[in-house]
């Protein structure tokens, strides 16, 4: 938008393993908060600080160096604790296979200029990044050795366009969002890992509202969950809508959810399904001297109907992620910090005030997060 011995184990024992580990670290970080502080407030602790609990084991964002202060990652990529890979300002793509000790910048030779806010890694080798703006500054890149050499598999020549985000249904079935164009939003479709890219024909989508769009604010304004639901978020018209699929883009149904809109600033910035079923959408307004009430919604039907949350985030947030081996347990981030909801989205508490875009996990909980002035952290203990 314009805008984790000697004796090798089995896998059912390393699965055991994993699962004792993750449950440990998710029983830290919803525990109640008792002597908690936000990050950032008073002592001495590392940035990234104490979350849900402060003291010994405290679960925590980590802060990675990237050594890039001047850029802003927007977009993320987890694929375990310990290989993450960002999309930033500049043209910068960085990877990690060390869960973050350092850095790779493989950033694609000759995109400077580009302005990369999603990223669809598979492993530490394949992935696919997007570069937003209005015309040919929307493309697509694709690499299939850890980032040593790029393709650039999509040049966006229609003037009209301007691509947000995309996501992917596994490794080889993928989207990528537009705003809307004659009045619809424009989909690209892949079927080969985002080698190559068709744009889906739009008998199936409703009409966009007056000013509707979508937000490249996290890579999140488009998110799929199983072989064929597909969900993205709107901004901008009179109302923050959540459009769903169930064929991978073909056809869509619209509904409205209470976060406001209105106005160019405002909306749903981001969708998070920890299935087919259950989602949650954060957004609000961006800018920084305006509030925003009601940032915060869930939906139990597949983005059918929505509620509010009783108790939301206290500010815009803009990324979202479920925790993993939680029904219950999910991650708001923003500008101003970091808030966690334990009862599938109907009320939030801040855990963490410092500015991050956007926040993804994986089944090992490799919870990551990124934004501003290169900042990037791992959830730890």
């Amino acid at each position: 938008m314009r805008r984790l011995g000697t004796r090798r184990r089995g896998p059912a024992s390393r699965r055991v393993a994993v699962g004792v580990a993750c449950g440990a670290a998710l029983a830290a970080l919803t525990a109640p908060a008792a002597g908690a502080r936000p990050l950032g407030q008073g002592g001495a602790e590392p940035a990234g600080g104490v979350t849900a609990n402060s003291g010994r084991g405290a679960v925590h964002w980590a802060v990675k160096d990237t050594g890039t202060p001047q850029v802003r990652f927007r977009g993320l990529a987890a694929v375990d604790r310990h290989t993450a890979w960002l999309a930033g300002t500049g043209g910068t793509v960085l990877r990690t296979t060390d869960g973050g000790a350092s850095w790779r910048n493989v950033s694609p030779p000759g995109a400077a200029d580009a302005q990369f806010r999603d990223v669809t890694a598979f492993d530490a080798r394949r992935a696919v990044v997007l570069a937003i703006g209005e015309g040919e500054a929307s493309r697509v890149y694709r690499t299939d050795d850890g980032g040593t050499t790029w393709t650039e598999s999509f040049r966006n020549t229609d003037p009209k366009a301007f691509y947000d985000c995309l996501t992917f249904f596994d490794r080889r079935h993928g989207l990528a969002l537009s705003d809307p164009v004659d009045g619809k939003f424009r989909l690209l479709s892949t079927d080969d890992g985002g080698r190559s890219w068709r744009v889906l024909p739009s008998d199936g989508m409703p009409p966009a509202l007056e000013g509707e769009a979508g937000f490249a604010a996290s890579g999140q304004c488009l998110v799929a969950s199983g072989p064929r639901d597909v969900w993205l978020a709107t901004g901008g018209g009179a109302h923050a809508r959540v459009l769903h699929s169930a064929d991978r883009g073909l056809t869509w149904t619209a509904a409205d959810t209470p976060i406001p809109a209105g106005d160019p600033a405002k909306g749903v910035f981001a969708l998070a399904f920890r299935d087919r079923t259950h989602g949650l959408a954060v957004g609000g307004d961006y800018r920084p001297d305006q509030s925003s009430p009601r940032s915060a919604a869930v939906s139990a039907d597949g983005g059918r109907t929505w509620r509010a949350a009783a108790t939301p985030p206290p500010a815009y947030r803009s990324g979202a992620a479920w925790l993993p081996h939680s029904r219950t347990a999910a991650l708001a981030v923003g500008p101003t910090g970091t808030d966690l909801t334990t009862d599938g989205g109907r009320s939030w508490r801040t855990i963490d005030t410092a500015s991050y875009d956007t926040v993804a996990c994986t089944p090992d909980l490799g919870c990551w997060a990124a934004g501003e002035q290169g900042r990037v952290a791992r959830l730890e203990r």
